[in-house]
């Protein structure tokens, strides 16, 4: 049975994370900017939350005056399952996919409750299996970013979710907050594409110098789902370095747009040619002319012809010259040998004959 992997294809994760604040109108607002993007510019995309049990996802003695930041973080940003169900849906009208990473297994039957159609692996969590396999119950799609991961870790988040029959794509990552330009490691789409085929595999940025480059590069080497963290300016606030603002995701759609266009079709077959560029080609190439006057009947030598441009209409080109062909009527010297001017499979094929006549001059 084949696995669906269509779910993943063309698909932008904007990562809200925990950039509500614990204030549903602040997560609006954010689902409200993006989504206009999202909109404007034609794409798919997902705006993922977080979910943690705080309850019980922090130990009881480090709750209070914690000066740890992801646990400060966590705590100052909490928001009730009310609130989430309520973004949740909020998200389902704006045309954007509601998605997101549980941190714990509660978390996950949450997620389950708000009946989000894919999961995400943070790279953080790659290896803990016992999260890993409370989501595979879910049977939801998942896609697993690899920042700071081992191969063998990958290999068995692989192994793992294909034995079982479950869509999962694999993100390149570099977790560093912000990354350098020179830090993106895009050669590793590749890598990833060469070990797991038939995986979608994806790129996770937290670059913040660029919004056009690194896209069109992975796009043309093949990742297909992509994912960056997502912000607002507002509330005084202060927004990440690696936090994209709405504009800056513009450009990085339209950058997008701009690496399909040129990518063109999939490099899994041949592509055919389109009308004009056969046209424009057929203007290059050279035609049949004889050399001196020639009767009908006569049998065609190479002292008998010359090659030249332009290539003329019904004109025998340097394509479809047979050696040894009778002429079937009489030519002048520097006159063009046309498909009228033999009986070979060329003027005996409608098809052929057809194409023979229409191109050139």
């Amino acid at each position: 049975m084949t696995i669906n992997r269509d779910f993943f294809e063309d698909l932008f994760v904007l990562e809200m994370a925990n950039n509500h604040w614990g204030r549903i109108e602040r997560g609006k607002k954010i689902v409200d900017d993006f989504a206009h993007v999202v909109r404007y510019n034609g794409v798919r995309a997902s705006i993922k939350l977080q979910l943690r049990d705080v309850d019980s996802f922090i130990h009881k003695d480090h709750v209070e005056n914690s000066d740890v930041r992801y646990i400060k973080k966590t705590l100052d940003t909490k928001m009730s399952k009310a609130d989430f169900a309520q973004l949740v849906e909020y998200i389902k009208k704006s045309g954007c996919i509601p998605t997101a990473t549980p941190f714990d297994e509660a978390s996950v039957d949450f997620a389950q409750e708000l009946d989000l159609p894919m999961l995400k692996i943070a790279s953080s969590d790659l290896n803990d299996w016992v999260l890993i396999e409370k989501i595979a119950t879910t049977r939801k799609p998942v896609i697993a970013s690899t920042g700071g991961s081992s191969l063998k870790d990958i290999d068995d988040l692989v192994t793992f979710f294909e034995n079982r029959r479950i869509p999962l794509a694999v993100n390149h990552c570099v977790s560093l907050y912000p990354s350098e330009d020179g830090a993106l490691e895009l050669n590793q789409i590749d890598f990833l594409r060469n070990r797991y085929p038939g995986i979608t595999i994806g790129f996770s940025s937290h670059e913040y110098h660029d919004w056009s480059s690194s896209i069109m590069m992975a796009y043309a080497k093949g990742a297909r789902t992509f994912e960056r963290h997502i912000d607002i300016d507002a509330d005084g606030i202060p927004v990440s370095p690696y936090c994209t603002l709405p504009e800056q995701c513009d450009t990085w759609f339209k950058s997008f747009n701009k690496a399909k266009e040129m990518c063109g079709g999939p490099g899994t077959d041949k592509r055919i040619p389109s009308v004009a560029e056969i046209e424009y080609l057929d203007g290059l190439v050279r035609g049949v002319y004889v050399k001196h006057d020639l009767p009908a009947g006569h049998q065609l030598t190479d002292d008998d012809i010359y090659l030249a441009i332009p290539l003329l209409k019904g004109q025998l080109s340097c394509r479809e010259l047979i050696a040894g062909e009778a002429i079937a009527r009489a030519i002048k010297a520097d006159q063009p040998l046309t498909i009228e001017c033999l009986d070979n499979p060329y003027s005996r094929t409608a098809q052929l004959r057809e194409q023979i006549e229409k191109r050139g001059l």
